[in-house]
């Protein structure tokens, strides 16, 4: 299985609190995705943000408009510096997306390291060089100017 990394930085500023509590709340994630995604959560979320162990359940539609189900699970949690969240059950053979904020001045230092992999070998792989590669820079290019101006 061929492992990929995708690998962001975004200097936000705002306080390091504000950067935890946006983030690691799970309905967050849905301002942050773009809308041709059809990214929906699925499960019952609690007032409170993510904890070890947490599980969600979502709906989206990463390629080709076809919906999906995906779960993932929240790893490591240290708050309010880095959270791990993994899937479960989705599109991906490997998915672990792990979120970090350093402080700095006049703002936070986010950090997203995402290592993935496709499933069905040879073919996950031509299918990563001719669209999802792309798909993901995309939606992580999305992602970085919803924030700039959520965070302006």
């Amino acid at each position: 299985m061929k492992v990929y990394t995708l690998y962001r930085e975004q200097f936000l500023p705002i306080t390091l609190k504000a950067a935890w509590d946006f983030f690691s709340t799970p309905a967050n994630l849905a301002k942050i995705t773009p809308e041709d995604m059809g990214f929906t959560i699925v499960s019952k979320l609690d007032e409170g943000g993510i904890y070890k162990g947490m599980h969600i359940e979502y709906r989206v539609a990463p390629l080709l408009g076809i919906k999906m189900k995906w779960i993932t699970e929240i790893g490591a949690v240290e708050p309010p510096y880095k959270f791990v969240d993994m899937q479960l059950k989705g599109p991906y053979a490997l998915w672990e997306h792990t979120h970090t904020f350093i402080e700095t001045d006049g703002g936070v230092m986010m950090t997203d390291e995402v290592r993935y992999a496709i499933p069905l070998g040879i073919l996950g792989q031509i299918a990563h060089a001719i669209m999802v590669k792309k798909r993901l820079h995309d939606i992580f290019d999305f992602r970085a100017e919803t924030l700039k101006k959520f965070f302006k």
